[in-house]
């Protein structure tokens, strides 16, 4: 396949669709290297991934549905269940966030967490080029330190994310897409 039949075909896949085989350790590896081919100003590579399957997936979810309990103290026992189902709808999943360097001279946080987004957008890339398929997840639990901290992010890191990843149990079809004219300006 080439580069913009790739890019083109790239969609997100519900992650209750995501079942076995999903890339091994070994294979998230080597599509990690394109995540490293994300632009980075100042070299930071703030970029940081936290490899999730089987039953740790179980204790993300469990990480889910106590920090859901603490944000919303209202929420029903189903709202706490689904949150704790979450990461057990995909094979694996990846966390991704921004180790950020603070006050950095020239390299803005914001910076950090684009550069560390442009990585996570490389691997769904590559995820889709050797024939697996994937969705990023983010919502609240992104923003919430009662996940961040359990997972082992300083509270100035900014979690971007989490990546499920699997091989899909049905087609779905092509989503369609705006034409990209509307979105572009002359100046």
């Amino acid at each position: 396949m080439d580069a913009i039949e790739c890019l083109l075909g790239r969609q997100s896949t519900p992650a209750g669709l995501l079942v076995e085989p999903s890339p091994t350790d070994e294979q998230v590896v080597t599509l990690l290297q394109t995540a490293m081919r994300a632009p980075d100003h100042g070299a930071l590579r703030p970029w940081r991934f936290l490899l999730i399957r089987g039953d740790r997936r179980e204790a993300l979810g469990d990480i889910f549905a106590d920090a859901l309990a603490l944000r919303e103290p209202e929420a029903s026992a189903d709202d706490i269940e689904k949150a704790r189902g979450k990461p057990v709808r995909a094979p694996l999943v990846l966390a991704v966030w921004a180790e950020i360097v603070e006050n950095h001279p020239k390299v803005p946080a914001i910076e950090q967490v684009v550069a560390t987004g442009a990585a996570a957008q490389n691997l769904l890339n590559a995820l889709h080029a050797e024939g697996y398929q994937a969705i990023w997840v983010t919502g609240a639990p992104c923003y919430d330190e009662n996940v961040k901290a359990p997972l082992g992010l300083a509270a100035k890191d900014r979690l971007v994310g989490f990546i499920h990843i699997g091989t899909a149990n049905k087609t779905t079809p092509m989503k369609e897409r705006p034409d990209p004219a509307a979105y572009l300006q002359t100046w």
